[in-house]
């Protein structure tokens, strides 16, 4: 699957462009390891269950198999500007201040069910959401701004498939692989008629 594929499907999943798509999409990714980490090991691991919930093991691997949490934070740490990141650290806070006030636990203290509906519920209030406030603009701007009307939920289910879809385990176990150009057979049978490889 190619990156530009995979942006369109996150596009068609979550009814919004892939926020910071075109930067991934042209391979522009910045590395920012000298700013001090916006994520520790509690909200790493609260990633990886909200990617699971979304992404969950089935008779195939789910999105802590492939650790998506830790992934996501590398991807918000260096690949989205400050408005983003602060987008996506104030959506975990509100996620978390949402948990308390409906069920009076925090979302990892949460019931399988219990989070699925949750996010169910927070995934139809952030379709809303940004149809009313972002509209038909379905992509940010081209400086890769975030629209600021766009609902948290929207970046953590986009990154969580992003990820999830990216990684070995989700390209190789759930996805359907090819390995290009794969490997040399200097001997390989040929019948008259048989057709080339293109790779």
């Amino acid at each position: 699957m190619e990156r530009r594929d995979l942006l369109k499907m996150i596009a068609a999943a979550t009814g919004l462009a892939f926020v910071g798509g075109e930067a991934w999409a042209a391979g522009a990714l910045t590395k920012n390891s000298a700013a001090k980490p916006l994520f520790g090991a509690g909200d790493i691991a609260l990633l990886d269950e909200i990617a699971e919930t979304i992404l969950p093991r089935t008779n195939t691997p789910g999105a802590k198999d492939a650790g998506c949490g830790a992934q996501m934070a590398v991807m918000v740490q260096n690949c989205y500007d400050a408005k983003q990141q602060a987008l996506f650290v104030a959506g975990l806070a509100t996620l978390q201040a949402r948990c308390k006030t409906q069920y009076q636990r925090d979302f990892l203290q949460l019931t399988t069910p219990e989070r699925t509906a949750l996010l169910t519920q927070v995934d139809q209030e952030a379709v809303a959401h940004n149809a009313v406030n972002v509209g038909k603009r379905s992509a940010p701007s081209r400086t890769g701004d975030v629209p600021s009307e766009v609902h948290y939920f929207t970046l953590l289910k986009q990154l969580s498939i992003f990820v999830f879809f990216t990684s070995k385990v989700g390209a190789t176990e759930v996805l359907r692989y090819v390995a290009v150009p794969g490997r040399y057979d200097g001997a390989l049978p040929y019948k008259k008629g048989d057709r080339a490889f293109a790779t």
